[in-house]
């Protein structure tokens, strides 16, 4: 319940940071040779590669609504070997809670001793808690990149992808709208039951807010970054459902959790 916690947590500070550095960053002009020339890290390896591979897919396929379908799947295909890591750690803390709650009971009053043998415990069944927040710490710098590479591309800003201009807000609340939708399906399709009634609470909870705060980013924010986030929802949703519910299953079969 506590390292859920802490996700959630972290999931929502991670929210903040994209907020507060996509929409306030001091360097929000477009990419100029001199801009390629001074680059720092940042944009350097994440910023500027990223536009670069907008412009090159659009070449290739004609339009930019379609450059970020590919670009997003390229981003989901590098980092779907890190939710799987990020599943399997959730599966063996679910394995583990009998032995978990036994330990809670024992030391319910002595709260170090108590964290010591959680920690041998996880050292013994090869559990690290700290797996679960990878994904997340991977994806959002990544979306944050990509958000400052559609805004600063010089050429993207007035393209047009269906009835969308790409650089500005959509008007019609469609995508928005699209946004918050996947965001919720995806929490349905991707999470589990839980034994906790405070677990299952905060599931819920967060099932509804989670997608009211991607439709006010999607609402505020450049349509192409709201496509980049339907994309990327129903690319995890087809993952799911595809490759990683049923390498779950057999997990569940085999009984380990390494």
């Amino acid at each position: 319940m506590y390292k859920r916690r802490r996700q959630m947590a972290l999931v929502f500070l991670l929210l903040m940071t994209v907020v507060l550095v996509a929409g306030c960053s001091p360097n929000m002009k477009p990419i100029t040779e001199q801009d390629r020339a001074q680059a720092g890290i940042w944009d350097k390896f994440l910023v500027i590669p990223m536009s670069d591979m907008l412009d090159w897919f659009k070449d290739v396929l004609g339009n930019y609504g379609l450059s970020i379908l590919v670009v997003t799947l390229i981003v989901r295909v590098i980092i779907a070997p890190l939710y799987w890591k990020q599943i399997k750690s959730m599966e063996a803390l679910k394995k583990l809670q009998p032995k978990i709650k036994k330990l809670q009971e024992k030391y319910k009053n002595n709260p170090q001793q108590m964290q010591q043998e959680m920690l041998k415990l996880y050292q013994m069944h090869g559990y690290n808690p700290a797996s679960g927040c990878l994904p997340m710490l991977i994806q959002f710098p990544i979306l944050i990149a990509f958000y400052q590479a559609i805004v600063r591309n010089p050429h993207i800003a007035d393209a047009n992808f269906l009835y969308l201009q790409l650089g500005k807000p959509d008007p019609y609340f469609i995508l928005p709208l699209l946004a918050a939708l996947t965001t919720f399906l995806q929490f349905i399709v991707s999470t589990s039951v839980a034994d906790n009634p405070q677990q299952a609470q905060m599931n819920k909870v967060m099932m509804w807010v989670f997608p009211v705060m991607i439709f006010v980013l999607a609402y505020n924010f450049a349509s192409a970054l709201s496509l980049y986030w339907v994309y990327g929802n129903v690319i995890y949703i087809l993952q799911y459902l595809l490759v990683f519910n049923p390498l779950k299953r057999k997990l569940a079969q085999e009984g380990t959790i390494h």
